[in-house]
């Protein structure tokens, strides 16, 4: 384990959501971040009208939906977790790019655990019939399992839990999107050198169904954000969600979000052994149909 410094007297660097751990970061105008044009090149998405296609969520509901951001950047002395630097630059991306898409965005601040539980079980009790979907920004600091709030953690599950087809009937057999920028543990990932290669009747449903989680990282890492330019992964997500919305399905747009992760970014760190590292986001799954953003 590293020594503890304060990570935030120098912005512009690159640091991470870490549990436990402060990280002194390269200054302003140092090496940062390898980023290239992103030159991927896409396809079209499915042309079949919604109401037609089961295998596609019906999108043009009265309102596309809520997206609820928590972002969480100071934190009480008690959890010796460090100020979040860059996370405001964060949620001003992905309230603008979910705010583009549709979405009535509502950003709420610093909020302990049980505010964020609260918050998640108003938001379960709303009525969503008029709502395609739903969708939750978590910006925090994290551990195997766990998110913090600014007084403590909370299992993830014990958060995600209230959106399930049991807690809230009116998002049952509707897409619930997960999108968390935090870590997941304390492994640092060096990579590795790669040779060049080509690159609608009644039914019962799970309660575990039409859920996407999409972290930042893969269990047990590290999740790496830039103290000025904001985070590897919700950057990534913001810029390929405005780039391919209403022309890619959402599983491809995710996929776009890894490769720019794992390839355009690399830290660097004054901490011995903090530099040179690398992220690959891990999404997580449970959907039953394509999501098509209009």
């Amino acid at each position: 384990m590293a020594e503890s410094h304060d990570c935030d007297r120098q912005s512009g660097g690159d640091t991470v959501d870490a549990f436990g751990m402060r990280v002194v970061v390269a200054p302003a105008g140092s090496k940062k971040m390898t980023e290239k044009t992103d030159q991927v090149p896409s396809s079209r998405g499915s042309t079949k009208e919604q109401g037609s296609d089961i295998y596609r969520y019906k999108m043009d509901y009265p309102c596309l939906g809520t997206c609820v951001i928590i972002n969480n950047r100071m934190f009480h002395k008690s959890t010796n977790m460090s100020e979040r630097n860059g996370t405001d630059v964060d949620a001003a991306s992905v309230s603008e790019t979910f705010g583009k898409l549709g979405y009535k965005t509502k950003v709420f601040n610093n909020m302990t655990v049980q505010q964020m539980k609260n918050l998640l079980l108003a938001v379960s009790k709303e009525d969503h019939s008029n709502s395609a979907s739903f969708v939750c920004v978590f910006l925090s600091h994290g551990d195997d399992g766990v998110i913090y709030g600014t007084d403590g953690f909370e299992k993830f599950e014990n958060l995600t839990k209230y959106l399930k087809g049991n807690q809230c009937r009116s998002l049952l057999g509707k897409p619930k999107l997960f999108f968390i920028q935090a870590c997941r543990g304390t492994e640092l990932d060096g990579g590795i050198e790669t040779d060049s290669v080509e690159d609608e009747k009644a039914q019962r449903i799970p309660l575990e169904a039409d859920f996407l989680y999409a972290f930042s990282t893969a269990p047990g890492y590290y999740s790496w954000r830039n103290t000025y330019n904001g985070s590897w992964f919700i950057q990534s997500l913001s810029e390929m969600l405005q780039r391919y919305s209403g022309e890619l399905e959402l599983m491809q747009i995710m996929t776009r979000v890894n490769h720019k992760v794992s390839r355009h970014f690399e830290s660097s760190s004054t901490i011995p052994g903090f530099s040179g590292k690398k992220q690959i986001p891990c999404i997580i799954s449970m959907l039953t149909k394509d999501v098509y953003f209009p």
